[in-house]
């Protein structure tokens, strides 16, 4: 096409088409802009949004294993406290023997000899076979035991009174707890 402007329209049609081309340039850019404003803005609300509910899951994880930890530790507990109630019982349901036989040999006039000893766990029941020289020695030997507040129900057989000297005697007796 031939082009009958003179020069200098020429030149101010060509700069205001370029003023418009950059006009067009300058909008595309800012839209551009803040089309990525939009887009990054949003991707931080979605990653924050994210980072919040890891948080809450976090939270809750760390009440669930706090809540675990402390009802596992709490069970322990209960179960060692019961197993050291169980013990206790136990030991305070124990005879000592021990002391039993020292209390025995306490008791125990010079003239009077065991025989035998048997212990019988229920009812808590002590049975001695002996030998003795004289009954008064044996009547001492009784009246001892009477006197220990953890020996009750002291029973010789009527047997053992007969003689008055070398005595073969038995003797049961309960052990209070």
């Amino acid at each position: 096409m031939i082009n009958i402007l003179p020069q200098r329209e020429n030149e101010i049609i060509q700069s205001e088409e370029n003023k418009k081309i950059i006009l067009i340039f300058e909008i595309l850019i800012i839209i551009f802009f803040v089309c990525l404003i939009f887009i990054l803005v949003s991707i931080e609300i979605y990653i924050s949004g994210r980072v919040e509910a890891e948080k809450i899951i976090l939270e809750q994880e760390k009440a669930e294993f706090e809540k675990s930890g402390i009802k596992d530790f709490s069970e322990k507990i209960n179960l060692a406290n019961k197993t050291f109630s169980d013990l206790n019982s136990f030991y305070k349901n124990q005879i000592k023997s021990t002391e039993i036989f020292y209390e025995i040999s306490q008791t125990i006039p010079e003239d009077i000899y065991l025989t035998s000893f048997s212990y019988q766990k229920e009812p808590s029941r002590i049975s001695l076979f002996g030998f003795s020289k004289s009954r008064e020695a044996l009547l001492q030997f009784k009246k001892s035991l009477e006197q220990k507040e953890n020996f009750e129900d002291i029973y010789f057989p009527p047997s053992t009174w007969i003689n008055s000297k070398d005595i073969n005697f038995n003797l049961n007796f309960k052990i209070k707890k």
